[in-house]
């Protein structure tokens, strides 16, 4: 295996290490500026249902992460330290009977900018499914999970909330 060392005015030394095998290995980097994003870096989390939401109204979600690359998911808010366009998805199965309505909806800092909702379901229990994809800034950005009931007395069954960068700025 040979290596290629690239030492900073300040910053320390970078390696580069290729791999011992047979053929031509290419890395071709870009003309671009900015933070070049490797998969160890690249932030994403994926969170479920970890408190049971009940209530007539809009709720925040509280959620428990399964993954999270870059240590941007707590207290069931994702505020990503890498700024660039993010791919967010939530979905919501809720128990509420016939002729409720219901729904789910991604907040970006404290603002509903997606969501799904249904005004009167047609059976026990629905299925609300979001997307959106949103420039985050990388510093002071953030996403949180909703739910929406238009009844008292019945709850969340579960939630998934998953998000990932899909291109850096």
């Amino acid at each position: 295996m040979s290596s290629v060392i690239i030492s900073g005015d300040t910053s320390g030394a970078v390696t580069v290490t290729v791999p011992a095998v047979a053929g031509t290995n290419t890395v071709t980097i870009p003309a671009s500026t900015g933070t070049v994003m490797v998969s160890g870096n690249m932030p994403a989390f994926s969170a479920s249902s970890g408190t049971i939401a009940t209530g007539i109204g809009t709720n925040q979600i509280t959620l428990t992460e399964s993954l999270d690359t870059a240590n941007c998911f707590t207290s069931s808010t994702f505020t990503p330290t890498v700024a660039g366009l993010y791919l967010i998805t939530l979905q919501v199965y809720t128990n509420l009977p016939a002729g409720t309505g219901s729904g789910a909806a991604i907040y970006k800092n404290g603002v509903s900018v997606a969501g799904q909702y249904a005004d009167s379901v047609t059976s026990i229990g629905s299925i609300h499914s979001t997307s959106i994809l949103l420039s985050m800034n990388g510093t002071t950005d953030n996403v949180k999970a909703y739910s929406y009931f238009g009844t008292s007395g019945y709850s969340l069954t579960s939630a998934g909330f998953q998000g990932v960068l899909v291109r850096s700025n």
